[in-house]
């Protein structure tokens, strides 16, 4: 029973290209023999996403190539999917020979408990991509119009049930990974290890796949780490006597935006009903295809599935999803999220295992000056048995399997010089970027390689005001795409022009309200002048416990955002800033 609108409107666009791309071939293959370019052509660009990699180029370089008649300095970003962010010490040793071998040798850790490999060449994306499946990973459907890399809490400290959600979501990706053999003919001459083959049918995509990216997190109370509400699909662990009983589930959410268009958002998910843990893939899959069915494929600014479940109903939603599975979900019970960011340091896990939560600025691990992090967490994964988990907020907890693990993690770190938690505040501790300039073809602005000099500015202040220890959650994005959620951040930055950024207060701490814009086009000098008269207000008049974007609205200085269809609503002037301490 479908409401979609569209099904008889020609094929445009996008949805063109996956019409004729035979099932995600394109001309990809003839693309990477061509020898007179670096780049694909247009429309493989855009299929070569569903496999997993970008097409970028550094920007920074451009007028200098143009004025040499040379063409763009070309290069491919590959996207590794890991679900649940869980990888072997084996793997992170082998994607780090890749990054140097291959790449610039960068590792990215991303917002969604991915690796990211940077500057591979397209004379070299064929073998990068064979390499990487020599370390049983992938990176098919990292990108593209299909459910993306499935994110889990990543606090096996906390949870008695953490392994068996994480189970449950690679459950759920690997249902969801698209069928076609594109990616095995293309990229590893139709093998695949540990797979079975497969044949050209989308059972669940169909030949158009989705009109647009889906995205899907696993969440365990307390700790709101994958962001869970600005996810398509969420289903958050409801544990009853230490085990996992089943989910709620929640569907909307999204980061998103355009600037200049009203009708497009971010949105939280709802949540619209509980689950028994063994249904948890049937549900999945189901949701997927109301998407499928009834999302817009004419618009891609409004083609998510958090527009549609507000063009549609959530009412409607709900009814749906009851009928195509044959049974009806029970009523949402009871649960509370406190935080969304990660915890820092040692602590015994459950299990008996000890974990380490180490702080990655912007989540690129490069060995800088004084700074060998890559190389100190290479030594590592060299040494032990245990394996890493990513986490969303950019980071990487070590697993250690015993006390004696433990102790050569910290002999290995101390030989690198690898700060722990304590030598930051937490409000660095609390940021994440995306990538931004000079790579992404998208931003407006920098991002990952701007908002570290910002926060060394801003710490000053922070500690002289005695907040240093005051977690406060800040963001940075290039653009308005919100790939670091920067419309979740208690502070979120995003770029309007090159040293230019919309300033955002207001979100919660748990990850539950969106912020709201409190200035435009801001410079650094504005921004440090903002923000140190905030601090200095907050320092002085907080409540007791109160977060610093619960403070920001009960002060006055924006209006809660209450869902997403408001949040270009009730901006006005904002209030003059307080000067006075």
């Amino acid at each position: 029973m479908s409401k979609n609108q569209n099904k008889l409107v020609e094929l445009t666009g996008v949805e063109l290209i996956k019409d004729r791309s035979n099932y995600l071939r394109g001309t990809i293959v003839e693309g990477l023999a061509d020898e007179t370019t670096g780049a694909l052509g247009a429309d493989d660009q855009t299929v070569i996403k569903f496999h997993g990699t970008y097409q970028q180029q550094d920007r920074d370089l451009d007028k200098e190539r143009k004025r040499q008649k040379l063409e763009p300095l070309y290069s491919f970003l590959i996207r590794i999917r890991v679900p649940g962010g869980h990888a072997t010490a084996q793997q992170w040793v082998g994607l780090d020979d890749i990054a140097n071998e291959l790449g610039d040798s960068t590792l990215k850790l991303t917002t969604r408990q991915a690796f990211e490999l940077h500057g591979i060449t397209k004379w070299v994306l064929k073998r990068t991509m064979q390499r990487i499946n020599d370390v049983l990973m992938d990176s098919i459907a990292a990108c593209g119009d299909v459910n993306r890399n499935v994110m889990c809490s990543a606090n096996p400290h906390e949870s008695p049930v953490h392994a068996e959600v994480l189970e449950h979501s690679k459950l759920v990706s690997a249902h969801l990974t698209p069928r076609t053999t594109a990616y095995q003919e293309i990229w590893l001459n139709n093998e695949l290890q540990n797979a079975e083959p497969v044949q050209d049918h989308e059972p669940i995509y169909g030949k158009h796949y989705l009109p647009r990216k889906f995205k899907i997190a696993f969440g365990i109370p307390p700790r709101n780490d994958a962001d869970l509400f600005a996810n398509d699909l969420g289903f958050i662990a409801i544990v009853a006597d230490g085990k996992l009983v089943g989910y709620n589930v929640a569907v909307g959410g999204g980061m998103g935006m355009t600037f200049g268009n009203g009708n497009t958002y971010p949105r939280l998910s709802n949540v619209i009903g509980y689950i028994p843990k063994e249904k948890v893939v049937e549900v999945a899959e189901k949701v997927v295809l109301i998407q499928r069915d009834n999302g817009n494929r004419t618009d891609r600014k409004i083609s998510r599935f958090k527009y549609t479940v507000d063009r549609i109903g959530l009412e409607w939603i709900k009814l749906e999803l009851n009928r195509q599975l044959g049974w009806d979900i029970e009523p949402a019970r009871p649960f509370r999220f406190d935080s969304n960011g990660d915890r820092y340091g040692w602590y015994k896990g459950t299990n008996n295992k000890w974990y380490l939560s180490l702080f990655i600025e912007g989540g690129k691990l490069i060995d800088k000056e004084n700074y060998p992090v890559k190389t100190a967490l290479r030594k590592v994964a060299e040494q032990l048995k245990g394996g890493f988990l990513l986490t969303g907020n950019q980071n990487v907890v070590i697993e250690a399997d015993s006390e004696a693990d433990k102790e050569l993690v910290d002999q290995i770190l101390a030989q690198y010089g690898v700060k722990h938690a304590g030598d930051y505040t937490a409000l660095r501790l609390n940021s994440i970027a995306c990538v931004a300039l000079p790579l992404c073809s998208l931003a407006f602005a920098d991002a990952e390689r701007y908002l570290p000099s910002l926060l060394d500015k801003l710490d000053v202040v922070i500690k002289r005001l005695g907040l240093q220890d005051d977690p406060i959650l800040i963001r940075m994005t290039g653009c308005p795409n919100g790939c670091a959620r920067p419309f979740l951040g208690e502070i979120g930055l995003v770029g309007r022009a090159p040293g230019r950024y919309n300033i955002y207060l207001g979100a919660g701490f748990d990850g539950n309200r969106l912020n709201k814009l409190y200035k435009e086009m801001a410079t650094e000098a504005e921004i440090l002048e903002i923000l140190t008269s905030l601090f200095e207000d907050y320092a002085k008049n907080k409540l007791d416990g109160e977060r610093f974007g619960d403070f920001t609205i009960r002060a006055g200085y924006v209006v809660a955002t209450t869902e997403g269809k408001d949040f270009h609503q009730n901006i006005g002037e904002p209030k003059k800033i307080n000067f006075q301490i």
